[in-house]
């Protein structure tokens, strides 16, 4: 029989648009569970795309496959009394239903609300640049659809903020 999870952990799960901050939260947002000595993993999509799913692609079906993996490893780490911070674009509502359907109550969804445009601008990962040249296919925002969260828990406007603005925000909340 699997250890019952703890009512005070939880899965942080940021989505958003490539560019436009769920990384940079997630790091911030480590630091700070780091510093009260509160253990907690961060799965960030680039790297588990690397390794773990870089067999799947970005049909509507294979992102869909990549994110119930990630939550399946989530929940298991949520077992061992681990706080998990997920940074995944999870583009579709259906998805984000998916990994709230997996996690139950452990759940927290933080949507980075950052308009394309300043996405766009930032491309740290020249992204953007490829997809409107058409050298890669499927990115959500230009070719394929991202949908805004219906009712997340948490939205963060990085346009003009700091990310320790945001990170705040989600401590008031876990805290609440």
């Amino acid at each position: 029989m699997a250890k019952k999870i703890e009512s005070d952990v939880k899965c942080i799960w940021f989505t958003g648009l490539s560019g436009s901050g769920k990384t940079t939260l997630a790091n911030e947002l480590k630091k700070e569970f780091d510093a009260i000595s509160l253990p907690s993993v961060i799965l960030d999509g680039d790297i588990i795309r690397k390794g773990l799913n870089k067999d799947i692609g970005f049909s509507e079906t294979a992102r869909k496959e990549n994110i119930r993996r990630v939550a399946e490893i989530a929940k298991i780490i949520l077992q061992s009394d681990i706080m998990v911070i997920c940074a995944f674009m999870s583009p579709t509502n259906d998805i984000r239903q998916l990994v709230k359907n997996i996690l139950g109550n452990y759940y927290i969804e933080v949507f980075v609300d950052t308009p394309i445009e300043v996405c766009i601008n930032r491309d740290v990962k020249g992204i953007y640049k490829k997809a409107l040249n058409g050298e890669i296919k499927h990115l959500s925002g230009i070719d394929s659809p991202y949908e805004k969260p219906i009712s997340p828990e948490i939205t963060i406007i990085t346009e003009n903020s700091e990310p320790q603005q945001g990170v705040s925000l989600i401590l008031d909340f876990i805290n609440s």
